[in-house]
């Protein structure tokens, strides 16, 4: 039986290297070649057992590979394709799912979260799940491709057009891509941070504007203001948050226009207050975002655009053999980090 390297997370910060078997495909199925994931903050959490997963698992959720074979009769990938993977899977029969909605199907699985994922040499797929990396994009890029549709799924809730004003809190990765997104459909973007050396990141990414915020001090409403000025004088049409801060979700409630909308990407198990009357007497649409309705291949396509520009989130390089050193930097909060990005063909 042919075997193949597995990673899996055993318990708190304990990490195995194994050799498991290699998969047999199903019905339906390719066989890729994982050669790169990249670490979010739910990867942290998981290998922290800070998470609702179960462990032990197998990690990895953003991937990108080749497809090394294909069950009789797929279509739609071909050996040889270079590709990014969509990692969720839904049931297709729920309310959610009959509505196009499988991104917040109540049964949905995880790669690499609520089942073994992406940290292996070798993953069986679905091949509706595989996605072809653009010819001009190189692999490494397309393992970004997971997280991009993450925000475009909040870019797309928001239901932003070209000439509006959006205000962005939060340039980690999330909040930075969701930047790039709405600059690409030509919108005016505000980008609020902490920390200044985020703020930089966001400009390149697309922000015409940036915000300091001193948690000491509160939300900057008067410099939001002078940012925006005459393109939106009653506050941004749209405003995403992406920190989960609970403090955040009451600043974009109180800056966003009358009659705006608010998304929600930010995730925390923490509460939110906000005085009621915010929603009401704005009119205020308030929304929840989750996952991706199938955005990959718009997220490769956007990646595809600004490859240098999604490069730059791209900030350490590991091989497979280093995972745990990978995941100590995550924890690291002396040095800048954005995207880990770990080589899945690294020898030892």
């Amino acid at each position: 039986m042919e075997t193949m390297l597995a990673v899996r997370t055993v318990s708190a910060g304990t990490l195995e290297y194994a050799d498991v078997p290699r998969p047999r495909l199903g019905p339906g199925q390719a066989l890729v070649r994982v050669e790169f994931a990249t670490l979010c903050g739910t990867d942290l959490h998981i290998f922290e057992d800070d998470y609702t997963s179960e462990l032990p698992l197998i990690q990895g959720h953003e991937l990108a590979g080749t497809v090394m074979a294909t069950a009789p009769g797929v279509d739609g990938v071909c050996i040889g394709d270079r590709v990014a993977i969509d990692p969720l899977i839904n049931c297709g029969g729920c309310a959610a799912c009959r509505q196009g909605r499988g991104n917040v199907c109540p049964h949905q699985v995880v790669l690499g979260c609520y089942c073994d994922g992406g940290l292996v040499e070798y993953l069986a797929v679905a091949a509706p799940k595989l996605h072809r990396i653009p010819d001009s994009l190189p692999t490494d890029l397309g393992a970004v491709a997971e997280p991009t549709a993450i925000s475009m799924e909040a870019v797309k809730r928001s239901r932003a057009v070209a000439g509006e004003t959006a205000l962005v809190l939060g340039a980690g990765p999330i909040g930075l891509l969701a930047t790039l997104a709405l600059h690409d459909l030509g919108v005016t973007v505000v980008t609020a941070d902490t920390l200044p050396d985020r703020l930089g990141m966001a400009r390149k990414f697309g922000a015409g504007h940036t915000l300091l915020i001193d948690p000491a001090s509160g939300f900057p409403a008067a410099e939001l203001a002078a940012a925006i000025g005459t393109h939106a004088p009653d506050g941004p049409q749209l405003v995403i948050e992406a920190t989960g801060v609970p403090s955040s979700q009451l600043n974009a409630l109180t800056a966003v226009a009358p009659a705006g909308r608010v998304v929600q990407v930010g995730i925390s198990t923490r509460p939110a207050a906000f005085p009621m009357n915010l929603l009401p007497f704005k009119e205020v649409d308030l929304l929840g975002s989750r996952n991706s309705q199938g955005l990959i291949p718009e997220a490769l396509a956007l990646i595809s655009r600004y490859p240098d520009t999604v490069r730059g989130l791209l900030t350490h390089r590991f091989g497979v053999h280093d995972l745990r050193t990978a995941f100590q930097t995550m924890q690291d909060t002396t040095q800048r980090v954005g995207k880990i990005l770990i080589d899945m063909t690294e020898q030892p």
